[in-house]
């Protein structure tokens, strides 16, 4: 069980029967009532937003989430097939419950999934992933790294903004929290 009050962004949580995420959080505290905590709570099975209002003494059951090691191996329509390397089952997940995880998977790449109940519900990345340019517009000579920043398309169809010494072919490393460029990969 966790306080309403311990609540935080990024928790999973059991309320009515399904499983939500934590997206926003505010503490509120009126002149003379109880502390109440507003959450803005995403579902996790059925892929909606909801906002509650709940007292801060409340307490809810917190969804205890499995990680495995998975494989991404390719779509299917608006379904994406994942291989667990343990014992090699796949399991689909879909285009909702992946989110703006997509952006930085790679077929081939291994990610870890999120279970619950051995039901995969999502997948949880690393702070940054290496991506290849495939588009980018072209440098000139005299470009630094402090001169501004270009538009460059990543092999999984995002768009980063990149320095202009970034050229198509490179291998940079992606912020997957922010989306930004972090660095270039010899």
């Amino acid at each position: 069980m966790i306080d309403a009050g311990e609540l935080r962004k990024g928790i999973t949580i059991e309320l009515d029967g399904n499983l939500y995420r934590v997206t926003e959080y505010q503490h509120i505290k009126m002149g003379r009532g109880s502390a109440q905590v507003r959450l803005k709570l995403r579902s996790i099975l059925g892929e909606h937003t909801i906002e509650r209002t709940f007292q801060a003494s409340e307490r809810f059951n917190q969804a205890h989430l499995e990680h495995r090691t998975m494989q991404y191996l390719y779509r299917d329509g608006d379904l994406h097939y994942f291989m667990d390397t343990d014992n090699f089952e796949q399991f689909p997940l879909s285009t909702e419950q992946l989110a703006d995880t997509l952006g930085y998977i790679k077929e081939g790449s291994t990610v870890e999934a999120l279970t619950y109940k051995d039901k995969p519900i999502g997948v949880e990345l690393s702070a940054a992933v290496e991506l290849e340019v495939v588009e980018t517009g072209p440098s000139f000579k005299g470009n630094t790294a402090s001169a501004g920043s270009k538009p460059a398309t990543l092999e999984t169809g995002i768009i980063v903004h990149v320095p202009f010494f970034i050229n198509t072919g490179d291998h940079i490393k992606v912020d997957t929290r922010s989306g930004e460029y972090l660095e270039r990969v010899s």
